[in-house]
């Protein structure tokens, strides 16, 4: 085992890279979603008639539009990048409103659902 000037520098080389190591893997706990991950919304803070429309589209339908089920190109790139036809929209009926409204769920074929109530200017992943 070396002594002296040698086992010091040793000690003061590993003390580096241990500093070294920790300041590139981090000092904070893992994050629990990846960055850039949506922002998430439970069933039960959606408004009913967001409720009524998933239990339709869990239904297979039917449905009251036309445009109901058809593909969602995610031209916005706001939901993770899928091929086309990956995923597809549902009209979220607007109380009021004289045409479609703004709110819609956007279904993935992996199972995952995403609710905007601004036209696709945002998406919140739904928690089920």
């Amino acid at each position: 085992m070396p002594t002296g000037p040698v086992r010091r520098a040793t000690v003061i080389a590993a003390a580096l890279l241990g500093c070294l190591a920790l300041l590139l893997t981090g000092c904070s706990p893992p994050a629990t979603e990846p960055v850039g991950a949506l922002p998430t919304v439970a069933v039960t803070s959606l408004p009913p008639e967001a409720r009524e429309t998933l239990l339709l589209i869990d239904a297979g339908g039917p449905f009251p539009y036309a445009k109901d089920g058809t593909v969602f190109n995610n031209f916005e790139g706001l939901l993770p990048a899928h091929p086309r036809g990956y995923y597809h929209e549902y009209t979220v009926p607007t109380p009021g409103a004289s045409d479609r409204g703004a709110r819609r769920f956007v279904t993935g074929s992996g199972g995952e659902v995403y609710y905007t109530d601004d036209h696709y200017q945002s998406f919140r992943a739904v928690r089920r």
